[in-house]
């Protein structure tokens, strides 16, 4: 059985890595990763399409200068957008979510295993703790790098706001700008919880490695023929 010390020390990890999990799931499943508005102008109006959207589903409305706007369209992302450059690295921004979020599973799996437990195989200890954490916080830095990179260079945004507007094609579009939400920064905290939870265990293997050189110490500077007697 491990000790209070350990026990205690791998619940608090467990506690970040899972929260680490329930943050990702939070920002998978919600739309408030970005707001984009698109600004648009044509011989017969002038206006605006604002589409707020996450990975999996958004919601758009066109608003007109001279003060009509039509109804929200609510949209499944990946269903709106065609066969095309911004839909391929987009599928592979919720990969590496994925990634990610299997990865926390498993960290706080194996935090929670090694607070009731002393395994026996090396990777089931801190390093697998070390492993799993390491590559959920990797995993989810790429997927906001992705996601910054799909929106500016391959103009995710314009590209779904010519499918859910197709009157609307890209010629009549003057400029548009971006602002992430609270979901995409989220993302950070996933980062910095990965990172608290193998610092905490890092601190623990270096105190447990101390006692054990205490330990020691006694027994070096004992005399020769005291220890032999």
């Amino acid at each position: 059985m491990p000790t209070a010390k350990k026990t205690l020390t791998f619940l608090l990890s467990f506690v970040t890595s899972l929260g680490a999990f329930i943050v990702l799931c939070f920002v998978l499943a919600t739309q408030q990763w970005i707001r984009s508005t698109i600004a648009i102008s044509d011989s017969s109006s002038n206006g605006s399409v604002i589409i707020t959207y996450g990975l999996l589903r958004g919601k758009s409305i066109q608003e007109l200068n001279h003060g009509l706007a039509e109804s929200d369209k609510n949209f499944e992302v990946l269903g709106t957008l065609t066969n095309s450059s911004p839909k391929t690295l987009h599928s592979v921004v919720i990969v590496f979510l994925a990634l990610g979020l299997f990865s926390s599973l498993l960290s706080a799996g194996f935090t929670f295993c090694n607070s009731v437990s002393n395994p026996y195989q090396t990777f089931l200890g801190p390093t697998g703790v070390y492993t799993w954490s390491g590559l959920s916080a990797s995993f989810t830095f790429i997927t906001m790098v992705l996601f910054v990179g799909n929106t500016q260079s391959n103009r995710l945004s314009e590209e779904l706001a010519q499918r859910l507007y197709p009157l609307y094609p890209a010629a009549t579009q003057q400029g548009t700008t971006h602002a992430y939400r609270y979901s995409f920064w989220l993302t950070l905290l996933v980062i910095l919880l990965n990172v608290v939870t193998t610092v905490i265990i890092i601190f623990y293997q270096k105190a447990r490695y101390q006692r054990k050189q205490e330990q020691r110490k006694p027994m070096e500077s004992a005399p020769r023929d005291g220890i032999l007697f």
